[in-house]
């Protein structure tokens, strides 16, 4: 199986199954000396972990991350990084009535197709579990952009057709703290009572809902992205549309912007308060010409609703034979509230290694 690997400089490969031993991540190219914060790290598997609240799957993992390789006494050593996170809460007899069935919307059928063998076990590679060794190399990826005064920060911004309003950042610790009061993980606290309620009536019916996590990139300078093949809206999209169950993304006015004229839409260049080529607006998302500009950089990613639903459906076996396959185990109701450190990791990792790329992309003067 290829396409276990996302970067170029600073180059991410997980391993592992939903319901094997554990799952991991190696990270190589990651600078030396990098003061590692082991509770940071813990802390962004946290807010991934299923079971955290009655609306997410109930599934009981702590989580808990193991530095195998690559760091000592506290610090980076510019060696390949090693993560395990064991599995705990293995049901995999939960799974037993999936073993010749093709469940609607999952990866069944095509794994089967493609490889001629699957892991029935809540999809095996295929299974959002997978994302957890992503977080782990995010979280150290943003530790590398803190260095340089770079944060990104996510929130839950729609859920269903429930939208929270626009909200502003000024500190991006003040936003997560506000983001956090609540588990659904929207920064609006009226807008996330309403999805939650919303998403607990989903649940005990026994189906699921989608949703929106938009991200913003702070303090992100000028230059950060290659112009052609790799543009960073490309990269961004591609880390993103990569996630489970994403089925959307768009960067500053995204579709809106079909729908403006161009007098409306350029974004007006002046020099700001402390001399610096800034905006007045911000349409473009922070990227212009495929490279980071200066302004904030913007993004939505939208989530289908999760496959699994607790209910009965119709569909066929691996002869193709009409078959009912049931609605039983754990599901997730709503995937965003733990989707919201996903997006924020793979953001990490994308300007990551774009930083890397950018500091190698002039003579020294």
């Amino acid at each position: 199986m290829a396409g276990n690997s996302f970067g170029q400089l600073f180059r991410i490969t997980t391993f592992g199954e939903s319901h094997g031993e554990a799952i991991g991540v190696i990270i190589d190219g990651c600078p030396a000396q990098l003061e590692v914060d082991l509770d940071y790290i813990q802390g962004e598997l946290d807010k991934r972990k299923p079971g955290q609240s009655k609306i997410t799957t109930q599934r009981k993992e702590s989580d808990t991350v193991k530095i195998l390789s690559g760091v000592f006494e506290g610090k980076t050593t510019g060696t390949p990084i090693a993560m395990i996170i064991p599995n705990e809460d293995q049901r995999s007899k939960d799974y037993n009535h999936n073993t010749n069935v093709f469940r609607p919307s999952h990866a069944d059928y095509t794994y089967q197709t493609k490889y001629g063998i699957r892991d029935h076990r809540g999809g095996g590679r295929s299974s959002a579990r997978e994302t957890a060794a992503r977080v782990a190399a995010g979280a150290l990826a943003k530790l590398l952009l803190k260095t340089q005064g770079i944060e990104i920060v996510a929130h839950v911004s729609s859920v269903g057709k429930i939208d929270a309003p626009n909200v502003f950042i000024n500190d991006a610790n003040e936003f997560i703290a506000e983001r956090e009061k609540n588990i659904v993980r929207c920064a609006d606290p009226a807008t996330a009572e309403e999805m939650i309620e919303f998403i607990d009536g989903v649940r005990k019916n026994g189906d699921t809902v989608g949703g929106k996590v938009s991200c913003y990139i702070k303090n992100c300078p000028v230059g950060l992205g290659e112009p052609v093949f790799d543009k960073l809206h490309a990269e961004l999209g591609k880390a993103m549309l990569s996630i489970n169950a994403v089925h959307g993304f768009e960067f500053g006015s995204g579709f809106s912007g079909s729908e403006m004229l161009g007098s409306e839409h350029n974004d007006i260049f002046v020099k700001n308060h402390l001399g610096d080529i800034s905006t007045l607006t911000n349409f473009s998302g922070g990227i212009q010409g495929g490279i980071s500009n200066g302004m904030p950089i913007e993004f939505r990613v939208a989530f289908k609703p999760v496959a699994t639903i607790m209910h009965n459906q119709q569909t066929v076996d691996s002869d193709g034979n009409a078959a009912e396959i049931s609605g039983k185990g754990r599901h997730d109701p709503c995937v965003v509230p733990r989707a919201v450190p996903i997006v924020e990791a793979m953001a990490a990792l994308v300007l990551a290694d774009h930083w890397l790329r950018d500091r190698n992309s002039r003579l020294p003067v």
